[in-house]
């Protein structure tokens, strides 16, 4: 996710103008570092294993300014000229000084491939670069998210009119050439390509137009209503009673249509063809104007790929939305670009914009070009996919990049490890490309750097700075705060650097043309990467010009020895943590192998390849290693000693670096960063520590690490303030690491408008260290001269449990579960809920496919294969459902697959839900959906593998959840004896309870066997000043997962029955002549009517089963139903048979007999006669239907008839139509449900015929609210048509819309 906004504060470092020398040396291989201790400490409660690790160069540290120098810092003023600087900061880095000296190397000849939320071509200084060259080079999407299904071809009528994928007609500029004729055609809506902020700007204005038209329509129903009530004083007859009904109901719905309204969006129509020399697009938006004369296909100038003549267009006026358009697959696909949001533009304009009448507001490198790689997708809100990582750098090879920015990221749970990180490893590595990445802004904690910038050897990783200027001009604060770091921190868990280097985040900087200004300003390490990208090409632009090769490795080294330091930052190598490691000596054998790039000479580079390195240590009390290092092409090993056990607890940073003996001015070859922090050890009982008389001014960070005890569970904190005039803001944050997991992190903001008391709780893991880190935020308290002074105090509790996870295996015996408590005297008051279930399924469908070599075709020459997965699941009930795929979900970076997507969709294709890796809940209607996941990878076997991957449905268990119940006896959910409510437990003694599994009554229905209901069970009892979770476990600060396995549902109890008992009164040879009659209705049933000879066949045989059974009515309603579709004179005697065959007085009176239901001579009657009258009705609907296509024949019904795709018959002389049609709904209305959609159906009719249309349309609207799943689309159709009777334009239009929403005629591409 992107790595901006308004956040925690932003930090950086700086790096100077780059001195001369740092161009002119041959650039030296990158050195890897292995480190692999030789001793590890044990420890009999907890034993923690080193594995080896990856070490990089990191820059120097130092000190932040300390609070005594505050003062000084408050004198910084500003002028104009400082002033507009501050607003893209580039004084930080030297790069203002940079170009200065040398002009002509300002990021000429570099291009940067950004990988974002997309760029706006059109933005403010991303037109041209500073020598004229196209700034913005492609734009590409490679998410996915804006790809049109253009794989339908149409031909020309000989009026030029094309039929367009909306069902619009469509005109065809003459001028457009077009060789073969074919018109490939397609739709979007358009909100699916616009950002959230755009589509509720749009929203609104369309909605207060939509609005004055409506209520010109209620105003005109209603000035009817009162005409109609002034000429008719009384309304006695029923015809008049009626007319006032529809008037009314006409004013009733336009009401509802005001409260109801969903805009949905325009529709847009897309049309691609080949010009003989390129793919053309051109599009039709006619939808989004006012003017019907704008918009028109044929006016729209036709656009083609970006890169080949780099042309964009704007939808209208009123979104000011820019877009380009690729085309991809011969035609089929076309992707419609736009960003997802402002923070691409924004991030190229901080690295390249290019202002010749405003300098100072240029971006660092404003003679680089860029390539914009959308990687966050617009189906989820900005998010970054696999598929859009991959693609992306696929762009990257195919365009030459020498850069690569990338302000996205995320905590990982394993750093260093996935797909996209291994194909970026070969993009750097073979081509030779520059990847800087934010940190991320999850500080000021330790190990909070997110992936992949923070955690992958191949990528720089940036972290962000505020200096003194930019604060007081761009954050516009009254007095400047100190400089200093807040971003994310280094280590990684496996002791990586983290961040390398820092700058500026923040700047005012060009924004898409969308937001209706030219610059805003974001704050964040996706900031300050951009700036540090930006230097970067500085440097590249001046090796190029000088004729010096570019290596990402001699490109790092030059940024990290050049650096100025700033903040106390930890930053790469050995990382000792916890108690066990800080408490005696360790030795680590460190492995440097020096790394080439692929194609490097054996002979001339690799074998000669002998440098004399020695060997610095910045701590010979603590670190100990060897003076000197001979290294060759396949390496050496050597030996470091650590020795802690002097130390004083708190945080402590040294390093072991290597000097070239030959060319000491170079720096560094290679650090190994040594970072300590050694924990306090609570020795206390109960637990308790405090930190007393911490002082605060803004930006200011103090750091505390304990050793939290074996047995802790959870924390409650008070936080105490004092000194201050003015209100404070503090950022408090917990960090603990734990093996294969995300780093444990507890955050929380506290404001204090005056010196008060907050509390915080919050769960903790016993045995390993925690970091505390509570840090004022940098713009708070500024304007006041006041230090706050803070007392933090800590109290460790918890209950140890013998279950982590407790599971109920679906039988009727509870688990036992053994409590204790360690360190002090706990309530012991368990709880548990069961509010989920999750259903699994396996695929129904299997496709794998080859994709498209436009965009998926790896640097190596691989091609990326696809599996679709498709999977079925019905709800019996609405419902919110979360899909959970526990292989692949809540992983991105550190996941092997490359990607994976999801949607949701009901049998009329409208798609419901969309996901990727981390999969939202949707609330689906009562039905049957299908659920199509997208799995990418090139390596056939890892794919073939998961074909019957089995995914869960989550629903969530609102009226349905389950509270289970605690026992002191095992027999006790039998019982009910026993129950458990809440003890005291005393230090070091134990209890143990059972939890019961739920009654049979209170298990969910729906819950298929092999289902599980989940839930959460908590164990001990927080003081009630710090939380109140009543019954609810998921509340208490330490909560643990709850299942329950669901078992097989009872036998029924009636099932098997003998229905022997009742002996047919009818002899053998009547029942035999009923099961063969039976049998050749079956037989009648079966027989297709394709094509004329199997009509024939059926005709016969009807025929002589009619004569076999003249008066049976299920005979004649099965050939009855077998005329329907066929082209019949005369149906309505068919339909007349079938009615005239039921003896209707019979069947009144039976039904209207309560007969007793436990008589099963009674129970059978009466479903045979409940056939009966259901086959009666339909028989009267039937011919309700062909009196309307009667009708049509005269036009007294035409509009209806073609409606309901009715067919014109020779009308019987001397029959009146709608009398007989009156006549059959009035006998309908004695039989059928009036809840049942053919006596909808027929009401509307009739309504309608009687100009009724108010009335029909309440109807249409009652049959639309009672239809089940899947809703039907000739009821949709049939509102439309009435509205469009009515003349309610644009409720027609909008109905028009939604239709496309409901009923799509195909999937959306993944």
């Amino acid at each position: 996710m992107p790595t901006a906004f308004l956040f925690k504060g932003p930090y950086v470092s700086r790096y100077q103008s780059f001195p001369p020398p740092l161009l002119s040396p041959p650039p030296l291989p990158h050195l890897g570092v292995l480190i692999t201790p030789k001793s590890r400490p044990t420890n009999s409660n907890n034993t923690t294993s080193r594995k080896s690790v990856v070490i990089r160069a990191m820059p120097g540290s130092s000190s932040s300014p300390e609070i005594e120098n505050n003062g000084a810092l408050r004198k910084f003023k500003l002028n104009e000229s400082s002033f507009l600087a501050s607003l893209m900061p580039k004084k930080e880095i030297g790069a203002d000084r940079f170009i200065e000296a040398h002009p002509e190397f300002d990021g000429r000849g570099v291009v940067i491939a950004i990988f974002d939320s997309g760029v706006d071509p059109a933005a403010a200084g991303l037109q041209v670069t500073s020598d004229g060259k196209p700034k913005v080079l492609d734009v590409i999407d490679c998410t996915g998210s804006g790809d049109i299904d253009v794989a339908t071809v149409v031909k020309a009528d000989a009026n030029g009119c094309i039929h367009g994928a909306s069902g619009a007609s469509l005109i065809i500029n003459p001028s457009w050439k077009n060789p073969s004729g074919d018109w490939h055609v397609g739709y979007k809506l358009i909100y699916e390509l616009l950002t959230d902020t755009l589509i509720s700007r749009l929203k609104k204005e369309r909605k207060k137009k939509w609005d004055e038209k409506n209520q010109e329509a209620i105003a005109e129903a209603v000035k009817q209503v009162e005409e109609f009530d002034q000429k008719q004083r009384k309304v006695d007859e029923m015809k008049l009673k009626r007319i006032r009904e529809d008037l009314q109901d006409r004013v009733d719905y336009l009401k509802k249509q005001a409260e109801s309204y969903d805009d949905k969006g325009p529709v847009i129509d897309a049309v691609v063809w080949h010009d003989g020399e390129v793919w053309r697009v051109a599009l039709d938006t006619q939808s989004l104007e006012d003017d019907p004369k704008c918009g028109r296909l044929a006016d729209f100038v036709p656009l083609t790929n970006y890169k080949i003549e780099r042309k964009y267009g704007i939808f209208s006026k009123l979104d000011a939305c820019t877009f380009v358009a690729n085309v991809y697959n011969e035609g089929t696909i076309l992707s419609i670009v736009t960003d997802s949001s402002p923070h691409g533009t924004h991030v190229a304009g901080i690295a390249t914009a290019f202002h010749p009448k405003e300098p100072l507001l240029n971006g660092v490198a404003p003679g680089a070009q860029v390539i914009s790689c959308k990687i966050g997708d617009s189906r989820l809100g900005s998010m970054e996919t696999g598929t859009g990582l991959t693609r992306a750098l696929i762009a990257v090879v195919e365009h030459k990049c020498d850069l690569i920015n990338m302000s996205y990221g995320e905590s990982t749970m394993l750093p260093d490890y996935g797909r996209f990180v291994e194909l970026v490893d070969e993009v750097v590595n073979k081509y030779r490309v520059v990847f800087v990445s934010s940190a991320g802004n999850n500080g000021p904690a330790l190990t909070t750097v997110g992936a992949p910038g923070g955690t992958t050897s191949s990528i720089i990783g940036v972290g962000a700075y505020v200096s003194p200027a930019m604060a007081a001009g761009a954050h516009a604060l009254v007095e400047a705060p100190p400089e200093g770091l807040e971003s994310s921190r280094g280590p990684t868990a496996d002791g990586d650097l983290g961040v390398y280097v820092s700058a500026p985040g923040g700047a005012v900087a060009p924004v898409p043309t969308w937001t209706l200004q030219r610059r805003m300003l974001m704050n964040g390490t996706s900031m300050s990467s951009p700036s540090a990208c930006g230097g970067v090409a500085l440097v590249i632009s001046a090796m190029k010009a000088e004729g010096i090769q570019v290596s990402p490795y001699s490109v790092r080294k030059a940024l990290e020895n050049t650096c100025t330091p700033i903040g106390s930052t930890t930053l790469r190598g050995i990382y000792l943590r916890e108690a066990s490691y800080c408490n005696q000596s360790t030795e680590w054998t460190v492995q440097v192998e020096p790394q080439f790039h692929e194609g490097t000479s054996n002979l001339e580079q690799l074998v000669p390849f002998e440098e004399c390195i020695e060997l610095h240590s910045s701590g010979k009390e603590v670190v100990r290693a060897p003076e000197y290092l001979l290294l060759t092409y396949n390496g050496r090993s050597f030996n470091v000693v650590v020795d802690p056990t002097k130390l004083s607890d708190g945080l402590h940073y040294f390093e072991v670096y290597g000097i070239d003996c030959r060319a000491p001015w170079r720096g560094p070859l290679f650090r190994i960063p040594i970072t300590i922090t050694k924990p306090k050890v609570v020795e206390t009982r109960p637990p308790l520590v405090t930190f007393s008389g911490l002082s605060f001014q803004p930006g200011h960070i103090i750091r505390k690490y304990i050793e939290v005890p074996y047995g802790a569970s959870w924390v409650e904190a008070t936080m105490r303030t004092s000194g201050f005039d003015t209100a404070r803001r503090f950022y408090i944050d917990t960090v603990q690491l734990s093996p294969l997991r995300r780093p444990i992190k507890w955050e929380s903001v506290a404001i204090f408008s005056s010196p008060s008391t907050k509390s915080f709780t919050f769960s903790v893991e016993g045995g390993r260290t925690m970091e505390l880190a509570i840090a004022q935020f940098w713009s708070s308290g500024v304007g006041s001269h006041e230090t706050a002074v803070v007392d933090f105090e800590i109290a460790f509790h918890g209950i140890d449990v013998s279950k982590d996870e407790v599971i109920l295996d679906g039988s009727e015996a509870p688990v036992r579960i053994e409590a204790q408590a360690l360190l002090s005297s706990e309530k012991l008051a368990p709880t548990a809920k069961l509010n989920k279930i999750r259903v699994p399924y396996r695929p129904t469908d299997v496709k794998l496919s080859a994709l498209s070599a436009d965009r998926d075709k790896l640097p190596s020459g691989k091609q990326i294969l696809a599996l679709t997965l498709t999977y079925k699941f019905k709800l019996e009930d609405g419902a919110e459902v979360k899909p959970q795929i526990p292989l692949l979900n809540n992983r991105i970076y550190d996941n092997k697959f490359e990607s994976q997507f999801y949607m949701i969709s009901d049998s009329n294709k409208r798609v419901y839900a969309m996901g990727d890796v981390y999969p939202d809940s949707a609330k689906l209607p009562k039905g049957e959906y299908t659920l199509q996941l997208h799995l990418r990878h090139e390596n056939m076997q890892y794919l073939e593998k998961l074909k019957q991957l089995v995914l869960f449905i989550e629903r969530k268990l609102e009226k349905e959840a389950v509270q289970l119940s605690f026992y002191n006896q095992p027999d006790g959910p039998v019982t009910g004896n026993g129950s458990f409510k809440s003890s005291t437990l005393d230090p070091g003694s134990k209890e143990a309870f059972y939890v019961g599994p739920p009654t049979k009554e209170k298990i969910p229905k729906n819950s298929p066997e092999g289902s599980v209901l989940l839930g959460a069970i908590s164990y001990g009892k927080p003081s009630a000043e710090v939380v109140d979770q009543g019954n609810d476990p998921e509340k208490n600060p330490v909560s643990y997962v709850i299942s329950y396995q669901v078992p097989p549902p009872k036998l029924d109890e009636d099932k098997g029955k003998s229905s022997a008992a009742t002996k047919s009164t009818k002899s053998v040879s009547e029942r035999l002549e009923e099961e063969v009659r039976d049998v050749k209705i079956k037989v009648l049933a079966s027989l297709k009517q394709d094509t004329e000879d199997e009509r024939e066949e059926w005709k016969k045989l009807s025929i002589s089963l009619k004569l076999e059974y003249p008066k049976y009515t299920p005979l004649l309603a099965q050939i009855l139903e077998g005329l329907v579709s066929q082209e019949v004179e005369d149906k309505i005697h068919h339909y007349e048979e079938v009615v005239d065959s039921i003896d209707r007085d019979e069947l009144a009176r039976f039904l209207s007999v309560k007969g007793d239901p436990d008589e099963e001579e009674f129970e059978k009657t009466k479903k045979k006669m409940e056939k009966t009258r259901d086959l009666l009705v339909e028989a009267l609907y039937q011919k309700g239907l062909a009196l309307v296509e009667l009708a049509s024949l005269k036009g007294e019904m035409a509009v209806l008839a073609a409606n309901l795709g009715a067919e014109v018959v020779d009308k019987p002389d001397g029959e009146s139509s709608p009398d007989l049609f009156e006549e059959t709904f009035k006998e309908v209305q004695k039989w059928a449900d009036p809840k049942s959609r053919k006596y909808g159906t027929l009401l509307m009719i009739r309504e309608r015929h009687n100009g009724r249309l108010g009335t029909a349309l309440k109807v249409v609207n009652e049959m639309i609210q009672e239809e089940g799943d899947p809703p039907k689309k000739q009821l949709y159709e049939e509102r439309v048509s009435v509205l469009e009777e009515i003349g309610w334009g644009h409720l027609v239009t909008y109905e028009k819309q939604w239709m496309l929403v409901r009923f799509p005629p195909s999937l959306p591409l993944f």
